[in-house]
C-alpha cells in the first residue's frame, strides 16, 4: 500500500452552494494508477462540509431548506454573522472516506460526493485528498 496526497481546488458561490466533486475525485484516483483502496477527502476550514447526496434539483433545494430548520440563519448566535455556518458544517462534517475498486468510487447508483459551502460569502477552497491504495 502507498499513500498519495492530492489537492482539489474549488470556487463556491457562497452559502449552501453544493458542488458535485465525484468526477474530480475519481480523476485524482485515476492519476495515482491505484486500482483499489480508499480515499479520504478533507476540507480545511470550519465552514465547509463533505457528504454524499443524489445530486438532483429537488434535493439541492431541500438540503438548504432543512439546514435552515435545523440551524436557522437568524438566531442570536454568540459567534457573530456566520455562527450558523460553523454549526451547520460541524453537523455535516469536514471529511469523508470512500473505498474505490478498479479506480472507481464505490458509490450507489444515485449517490454523488459533494462539497457543501456553508460560509456566507463565495470562497476558494483547496480540499485535501489522501489516497491509499495499490
Amino acid at each position: 500500500m502507498r499513500v498519495i496526497t492530492k489537492y482539489l481546488s474549488l470556487h463556491s458561490r457562497g452559502e449552501t452552494d453544493v458542488i458535485d466533486i465525484t468526477g474530480s475525485v475519481e480523476s485524482a484516483i485515476s492519476e495515482t494508477k491505484f486500482r483499489d483502496g480508499i480515499v479520504t477527502v478533507f476540507v480545511p476550514g470550519s465552514t465547509g462540509a463533505l457528504t454524499t447526496i443524489e445530486y438532483e434539483s429537488g434535493l439541492l433545494r431541500d438540503l438548504p431548506a432543512i439546514l435552515d430548520k435545523i440551524v436557522p440563519k437568524h438566531f442570536d448566535y454568540r459567534h457573530g454573522s456566520n455562527g450558523h455556518s460553523h454549526l451547520r458544517a460541524s453537523i455535516i462534517g469536514p471529511s469523508i472516506t470512500i473505498p474505490f475498486k478498479d479506480a472507481r468510487l464505490t458509490l450507489g447508483t444515485w449517490q454523488q460526493l459533494v462539497f457543501v459551502e456553508l460560509d456566507i460569502r463565495p470562497r476558494s477552497r483547496d480540499l485535501v485528498l489522501q489516497i491509499i491504495g495499490e
